[in-house]
């Protein structure tokens, strides 16, 4: 199917045929990425700018070598050297690099929005590499990828996750993407780190990490944000290891075939130990190489492509 829409801004917004179509699309895109050359022509004359307010190496990277291995071209923008240090607002900067004729804005930026505003003021088309605490689409896109990859579906499996929910924009994303398949979902964190609200969106909520993963067919444990650490949501770090960590006992409590997933940076130690990382019911590093293949499939269907055509 073709991409209906002007922008991605959520997995909210979207539906399961859509989700469908670009996690089939990122099937070939991944096949580029095993070739000698990786390079296909399928975005030449294309451009694509990555515009970051927030630091980050993954989704930066990924965005840019995946629309460099489509042969757009591409341009990286870091905020603390451009305009904005001088107080040019989001739409402004929005509207300048409209100007030089691109076609794609990828967002990262602090604020949950932002990506909806600047969609409402360019006729670029633009994608949310993350807002706030909000969503960070891409990321649940990736996830499920490797989800369906490695367990050959979705619908069915028992999904926990683990950690940070409150400030987490992968949480909500995969929450979204994961029940719109079929998936039964489940959450857990201290109480403190536990959106109120949390239960509305068809999910099971557990503050006891055991009761969580007994039967999980996938734990998808979050990066515990330790800058929220001064806000004293939790005791202490080894108190929050010891309790919600994920290791190797809390590990056997889960199927046997247990996929363990993790966005990164990974806290090994804290929310991980480090052998459940290294261990082959893990697939973070698979994550980062699918990241760049579903973006690859994001970009492509957002510039009008569909069916089989994305790789020549």
């Amino acid at each position: 199917m073709k991409w209906q829409r002007k922008d991605l801004l959520g997995i909210r917004g979207i539906n399961r045929e859509e989700i469908i179509s670009i996690l089939d699309t990122a099937v070939p895109m991944k096949d580029v990425l095993t070739r000698e050359i990786k390079k296909v022509p399928t975005l030449r004359g294309k451009s694509v700018v990555c515009l970051f307010y927030e630091p980050s190496t993954r989704t930066r990277t990924s965005f840019e070598l995946a629309a460099k291995y489509m042969s757009a071209d591409t341009v990286n923008i870091s905020t603390s050297s451009s305009s904005v240090t001088k107080g040019e607002s989001l739409i402004d900067t929005g509207k300048t690099i409209e100007a030089m004729g691109v076609d794609i804005v990828v967002l990262r930026h602090w604020a949950s929005g932002a990506a909806h505003l600047l969609s409402r003021h360019v006729k670029a088309r633009v994608i949310n590499a993350g807002d706030g605490a909000h969503e960070h689409p891409t990321q649940a896109l990736l996830d499920l990828f490797t989800i369906r990859e490695r367990k050959g579906r979705l619908s069915g499996l028992t999904v926990t996750i683990l950690g940070d929910i409150l400030y987490s924009r992968v949480a909500r994303s995969n929450i979204w993407g994961l029940t719109a398949m079929g998936a039964k979902v489940r959450v857990c964190g201290p109480a403190t780190l536990l959106p109120p609200e949390i239960a509305a969106l068809g999910v099971q909520v557990f503050t006891r990490v055991e009761e969580a993963l007994e039967g999980a067919d996938v734990v998808n444990v979050l990066r515990l944000q330790l800058e929220r650490q001064q806000k004293g949501l939790f005791p202490s770090i080894r108190e929050y290891s010891r309790l919600f960590g994920l290791n190797q006992e809390r590990l056997r409590l889960c199927r046997s075939d247990v996929l363990v997933l993790h966005p990164g940076p990974m806290n090994r130690g804290v929310e991980i130990a480090g052998d459940v990382a290294n261990a082959d019911v893990a697939a973070i590093e698979e994550q980062v190489t699918n990241g760049v293949a579903v973006r690859m499939a994001v970009l492509y269907l957002m510039m009008g492509g569909s069916g089989s055509g994305a790789v020549h």
